[in-house]
């Protein structure tokens, strides 16, 4: 009975696990001023009719903290990527030259920060939410095995453990956004 236990335990970890990773990825894509790849990492392209991120069909560089510069694969994407961009509302404009495409990277006005600062704390309440659910289904499976025979004090032993990793978790989340909020708002 124990091994299912530590099953529950670590399936529960790795579901909140997923959460904060996700989390850290999604704010990594939130532009805070200087120039950074990862901002279009969420930008979809129409690439011959499938949607694809744009570093899939081009190369993203920073040359400088204050430019990106795009170096599509195929010269005829150009004016697909230059689209994407526009449309995915990230504050860039792009140009190009025929060859490449720059976009650069204008100081954060204060509405911009404070609308990505909204952004960053949704994120961070629903990785909160991905990890109480995570913790429901955890304590749920625990109270699924008691009814098969697990013994009742291993059971409450178990939902503490995973009250802790919850918390644990909960709070590698508030870094985050803290960590985020704070290089939003150093100009």
């Amino acid at each position: 009975m124990i091994t299912k236990a530590k099953e529950i335990l670590a399936a529960t970890k790795d579901k909140m696990s997923h959460a904060v990773s996700h989390l850290d990825e999604e704010l990594k894509t939130y532009r805070a001023g200087k120039a950074d790849p990862r901002v279009f990492n969420n930008v979809m392209v129409d690439y011959y009719g499938s949607p694809t991120p744009v570093p899939q069909v081009a190369s993203v560089t920073a040359p400088d903290a204050k430019t990106l510069m795009l170096q599509p694969w195929e010269k005829k994407m150009i004016p697909a990527i230059e689209k994407a961009i526009i449309d995915s509302n990230i504050g860039l404009t792009p140009s190009n030259n025929g060859e490449t495409i720059r976009c650069t990277v204008p100081p954060l006005t204060e509405d911009r920060r404070k609308e990505l600062l909204k952004k960053a704390k949704a994120a961070g309440e629903n990785a909160k939410v991905s990890v109480r659910n995570a913790r429901r289904d955890g304590i749920e499976h625990l109270k699924k095995a008691g009814k098969d025979g697990m013994p009742e004090d291993l059971q409450k032993e178990y939902e503490q453990l995973i009250q802790k990793e919850t918390d644990a978790f909960t709070k590698k989340v508030d870094e985050l956004v803290v960590a985020k909020e704070k290089e939003m708002m150093t100009v």
